[in-house]
């Protein structure tokens, strides 16, 4: 049996004026970070706000390498209070297959994440999402394979306390000519520990059409907020069948407002990325 691991630190910020009263801190919008569980929250960022939430992942023992290292990058902007538009790619790949080493690009999807019913406390807020690929860099998938289509079922509330994420996925695979249907589920529950801190627990499974297969996980996770728009989140992942693999990736992203607001170029390495400092105009 594989065994998969997976940090992810994600930091979804919002930068002002450098001089910043402490009731414009208190009105910030929050952080909604989809990382690093599988599941994605059905609520959606504020109006008006553009996340980024960038990183790196690294990853062995599954069926297509033996090793993976990639950079990520996620956007997400919301149009409307029940519309948002995502963008996800990873533009960087290192892979190791069969002894031998190759760089490339993977993938970008474009899609977009609609509420069809909000909730509020224990009244699930309910979504639908869908994403389209757009590239394909030909790079190494992950045991679960990479979808040509997807479409997402999802469901975000609070109980007594806890945080729920449950997510329905109906996703296109191909292999040349060849696609099939691959499905997948994900629930993650989440409670506070301290002020700051909450833990997370996950179960997620997809099909795998092509290997005849299934592939189950357990993640756990634990994030820090240190002020409403910077979140980290470190988390752990076992794979619970053979063709699980193991991954770590880390991740950070920043928020900002989208109107009259310039975006310095980040600073970029191999490990980490730094952003860009963002100035009001």
């Amino acid at each position: 049996m594989k065994h998969s691991l997976a940090l992810s630190f994600l930091i979804c910020a919002l930068l002002a004026r450098p001089a910043v009263a402490q009731s414009q801190e208190e009105d910030a919008p929050e952080a909604n970070p989809g990382r690093p569980t599988v599941s994605t929250p059905a609520t959606l960022t504020p109006v008006g706000y553009l996340q980024f939430e960038t990183g790196v992942s690294a990853a062995s023992h599954s069926p297509e390498f033996t090793s993976r290292f990639a950079s990520n990058e996620v956007m997400k902007f919301s149009v409307h209070r029940r519309l948002e538009l995502l963008a996800s790619s990873e533009p960087f790949v290192h892979s190791r297959v069969a002894g031998q080493s190759a760089n490339g690009v993977a993938e970008v999807f474009l899609g977009a994440q609609a509420v069809v019913s909000p909730g509020e406390g224990a009244k699930p807020t309910l979504a639908v999402s869908y994403f389209h690929r757009v590239y394909d860099g030909g790079a190494p998938e992950f045991d679960f394979g990479s979808p040509a289509n997807s479409a997402l079922l999802l469901a975000s509330a609070d109980v007594k306390g806890f945080h729920y994420d449950a997510n329905v996925m109906f996703n296109e695979q191909n292999e040349g000519p060849v696609r099939r249907a691959q499905f997948g589920q994900s629930l993650t529950i989440s409670h506070p520990l301290l002020h700051q801190l909450t833990i997370s627990g996950e179960i997620w499974h997809f099909t795998q059409p092509f290997l005849r297969s299934n592939a189950v996980g357990n993640l756990w996770a634990v994030s820090y907020t240190m002020r409403k728009a910077l979140v980290f989140d470190v988390g752990f992942n076992r794979g619970l069948t053979d063709s699980a693999d193991m991954a770590l990736n880390s991740e950070r992203g920043f928020r900002l407002q989208s109107t009259r607001e310039t975006v310095r170029k980040p600073n970029r390495t191999a490990f980490w990325r730094r952003n860009g400092i963002v100035r009001q105009a």
